[in-house]
């Protein structure tokens, strides 16, 4: 049995500041480590399932949080960008199931460091006239890769859209929003016993392989002259002066979202920050 894990950090155990999250924060050494034991708890719970390969990569921010000898011995690491699936680099049709780690909500949800990819910049994404954040998007493109996400970890307000997407996912709240950056938090030890025991009884499960299907992606900026910029890419056209929309694939669409970020952050200099 092959998994991915794909981890970001928003949704670690015990974080709920940017200080934790972004390198040079005042706390941020102490979260990467917080983050090592979440992913560690993720993947004693898929080898307790019967994993045989295990695959993490690390989605957050710079893509440098995860300190390799930190990381569970059992489990691969994917480091570093730029990545052209980005949060979801190295998934492919050959893995058996998906598990997101530290995941949050999505802009304009009352979650712990609610965003959707770009902090300010973008102000709201749509597949085919649905609103999404990072986790409907990375849930959609794992399924249309044939892969199923089959667990999630990260806030309340996470774990409710994780839900709404897809209620067949199993969560595991790992804290409890008051706001956006404060949350009433599970005892660590206790925190991951539960992201152990939610993989294991996950994977436990006969995973159902989606199909691939042909997707509408949609995204509002904060800023105009982003949107206007991006009709220069071949496929994409303009609903409003901030919005731009591109028909295609998953994975495609994915990817050519990963580029769409890039312009924008080349324009704002707003770097990606999942």
């Amino acid at each position: 049995m092959r998994i991915y894990i794909s981890v970001d950090m928003e949704g670690i155990t015990g974080l709920v500041d940017a200080d934790d999250v972004q390198p040079g924060g005042r706390d941020y050494e102490r979260g990467r480590s917080m983050m090592a034991e979440d992913v560690n708890a993720a993947v004693r719970g898929a080898l307790a399932a019967g994993a045989t390969d295990i695959l993490v990569n690390d989605a957050h921010g710079p893509m440098r949080n995860l300190l390799p000898e930190a990381l569970h011995p059992a489990a691969r690491l994917v480091r570093g960008k730029p990545k052209q699936m980005g949060m979801l680099e190295g998934l492919t049709a050959g893995y058996d199931a998906a598990l997101c780690v530290g995941y949050h909500s999505r802009a304009g949800a009352l979650g712990v460091l609610s965003h959707s990819f770009m902090g300010h910049e973008i102000e709201d994404i749509w597949l085919d006239g649905r609103p999404v954040g990072e986790i409907g998007l990375a849930h959609a493109t794992a399924a249309a890769l044939g892969v199923p996400v089959m667990a999630l970890t990260g806030d309340d307000a996470a774990c409710t859209e994780m839900t709404a997407w897809d209620a067949s996912v199993v969560t595991v709240p790992v804290k409890y929003a008051h706001d956006r950056f404060a949350a009433r938090l599970r005892p660590a030890d206790e925190a991951r016993e539960a992201i152990e025991e939610g993989v294991a009884r996950a994977l436990a499960q006969a995973p159902v392989r989606p199909a691939a299907a042909e997707a509408t992606l949609a995204v509002r900026w904060q800023s105009a002259s982003v949107a206007s910029t991006l009709l220069g890419i071949p496929g994409v056209t303009a609903d409003d002066s901030r919005t731009v929309r591109a028909s295609g694939d998953l994975p495609f669409l994915y990817r050519l979202f990963g580029v769409w970020m890039r312009v924008a952050a080349s324009l704002t200099n707003q770097p990606p920050y999942c």
